[in-house]
């Protein structure tokens, strides 16, 4: 059995609605899904904003290469198009962590390698499991004592349902 913690964005289109349909599409496997979340963007910054949240996810038959594609699969279904690293897209689906998984893959490094910097995640995540590790870094509510919250408030009016 495989346990992942997959972060959520889209700052295309129907963001809500892109980041619903991936909620959706991982139905069978959701386990938890955090608070939606408006963020400014990262990265490339002249772009609108990123409406985020965090899916924790479990199944007996998918490995990090499955949620993986499972993730890609999701982009694709929702139009992404990939043309500016950290540009704008219609849906993002990070593999952020898999329990007792470590890689450094080129094509999947885990855990994620900028959660520890990123707001957009940890945020959400510790919505969802306050007591959360990132491996290699620490308890997410340490992790979170270098973060720099500014750009990011919740957004109660959205709830994904699962």
């Amino acid at each position: 059995m495989t346990r992942a913690v997959l972060s959520l964005g889209s700052n295309l289109g129907d963001r809500f609605a892109f980041l619903q349909g991936a909620v959706t599409g991982l139905r069978d496997h959701v386990r938890a899904v955090s608070p939606v979340y408006e963020t400014a963007a990262w990265g490339v910054e002249e772009q609108p904003d990123f409406l985020n949240a965090i899916v924790i996810v479990q199944a007996d038959d998918v490995d990090e290469w499955g949620w993986l594609a499972k993730g890609q699969a999701l982009e694709n279904e929702a139009g992404r198009v990939r043309t500016l690293h950290w540009g704008p897209r219609t849906l993002d689906v990070d593999v952020v962590t898999v329990d007792g998984v470590t890689s450094e893959h080129p094509d999947l490094l885990l855990p994620h390698p900028g959660t520890p910097e990123r707001a957009t995640v940890l945020i959400p995540w510790l919505d969802v499991e306050p007591d959360a590790v990132l491996p290699g870094h620490g308890p997410i509510a340490e992790v979170m004592a270098g973060v720099s919250v500014a750009g990011v408030r919740r957004r109660d009016d959205l709830r994904l349902e699962w």
